[in-house]
């Protein structure tokens, strides 16, 4: 028997090691092992007034502050039966583009392209590609910079809360970050072209699933009330544990996912798979440039996706400035109901994330949060497992597989703070 295996993770998010076994031929046992210690937020929760459940689930994660509060938000909303004004709308897409864009550029030019140009870190880039480490580090910059506008500050922000916000950007404030924004367009498409060069090897290539919400309106975007899949199967998010179904392992801290009894992929890479066609402007021109179906199959093209996205985002921050500066503040929204049950959802940069918080007289009694990496860890072992069996059959030295299976569970962007929910370790059989 022979085993792969590391002692941490590196350049991720969280304290994860890998573990396969393998007979020469066949990989027998595949597993991400998530030992980060569970944070039991959905207990933390339990017996709290929304204000509170608010606060602290933002605290999640310090990447995907932005899009824990959105989901919480509509979970909320939805359970109380709060309209949401247009203007509070269109600011909670313009605060979700800049963590869309602060977390993508953070993992693209910092922990992937490393990867991807033979590199061991970012560091050791500089010497040859130090414009393209320090343009990186601009455009996340920028991200932060548009949350903290917007949210009162870019890490934990408070200020969006429920069907409004607690203090409206100036005019004055949301100027400068069009400009930014324009400025920072051809850096992005910089990148996309040079991602464009650059194609991952086969050995990572495999059939999967991918999910991805329905963006309300029919357009790309990160918000909707279905979720569709790459079969062509749609649901309400309402549906979601009817068909989404959680499960515990002995190996993780983390709650793994199926869907149909598999696997499943969420991520930009999902996103861009079901919902590509729908881009324009230099995005879709991108898409249209850089896609193959061979996306369809290899786990390392989230990477280029992420740089459509990316793109994706700069390019609509000037246009979605115009609609709000045109809008005045809008009053508080009336909250007659106190009580209610409702699943939220989003698109966090890592993929879809669900909120489920149950509300009786303004405390929250129950609540279930499901991370686009805890939905992912599945894929991740499903797609160790096939490319370890097919570098079995190259020349590729023993020496180097626990590397590539590094790059490849680098490539989807693990979060693994989020992914540890469980409250009990209670270990169903595998799927």
């Amino acid at each position: 028997m022979n085993e792969i295996r590391t002692s941490v993770l590196t350049r991720v998010e969280g304290h994860g090691t890998i573990e396969v076994e393998h007979d020469g031929k066949n990989a027998l046992k595949a597993q991400v092992n998530i030992i980060e210690g569970p944070r039991l937020i959905e207990q933390i929760v339990h017996g709290r007034t929304i204000d509170e459940m608010l606060s602290i689930v933002v605290r999640i994660c310090a990447i995907c502050s932005v899009s824990h509060k959105y989901a919480a938000l509509r979970a909320v909303e939805g359970a109380l039966d709060v309209k949401v004004p247009e203007k509070v709308h269109l600011l909670r897409t313009l605060l979700h583009y800049g963590e869309m864009i602060e977390s993508h550029s953070l993992h693209l030019f910092l922990l992937a392209l490393p990867d991807l140009l033979g590199y061991s870190s970012a560091v050791g880039m500089l010497d040859k590609h130090r414009d393209l480490v320090l343009n990186g580090l601009r455009i996340k910059a920028f991200g932060n910079k548009i949350m903290q506008t917007v949210n009162a500050r870019y890490i934990h922000g408070e200020n969006a809360t429920v069907g409004r916000f607690g203090r409206y950007p100036e005019n004055s404030e949301l100027e400068p970050l069009r400009r930014e924004a324009e400025e920072l367009i051809p850096i992005a498409d910089h990148c996309i072209r040079l991602l464009g060069k650059l194609h991952p090897p086969s050995y990572y290539e495999r059939e999967t699933q991918f999910l991805c919400l329905e963006p309300i309106g029919g357009q790309f975007g990160y918000v909707g009330d279905e979720i569709i899949v790459s079969n062509g199967t749609k649901f309400a998010v309402s549906e979601a544990f009817d068909h989404i179904k959680e499960r515990t392992v002995s190996h993780s801290y983390a709650k793994r996912s199926t869907y149909k009894g598999r696997s499943f992929m969420v991520g930009a890479l999902a996103r861009i798979n079901l919902l590509g066609e729908r881009l324009t402007g230099l995005a879709g021109r991108a898409y249209r440039q850089n896609y193959t179906p061979r996306w369809l199959k290899n786990p390392l093209y989230n990477n280029h996706a992420q740089a459509i996205e990316m793109l994706f985002c700069l390019e609509n921050v000037s246009a979605l400035i115009d609609e709000i500066v045109r809008l005045p503040n809008p009053p508080e929204p009336e909250i007659t109901n106190k009580s209610g049950d409702h699943i939220g959802a989003v698109e966090a940069p890592r993929g879809l994330l669900l909120h489920h918080h149950v509300i009786e007289d303004g405390i929250v009694i129950k609540s279930n949060i499901v991370t686009p990496t805890a939905q992912n860890l599945d894929n991740i072992e499903y797609y160790l497992k096939a490319t370890t069996e097919n570098l079995l059959q190259t020349d590729e030295p023993p020496s180097t597989l626990a590397d590539k299976l590094e790059i490849l569970i680098r490539a989807y962007d693990p979060c693994i703070s989020c992914s540890v929910h469980v409250v009990t370790n209670v270990v169903e059989q595998s799927s």
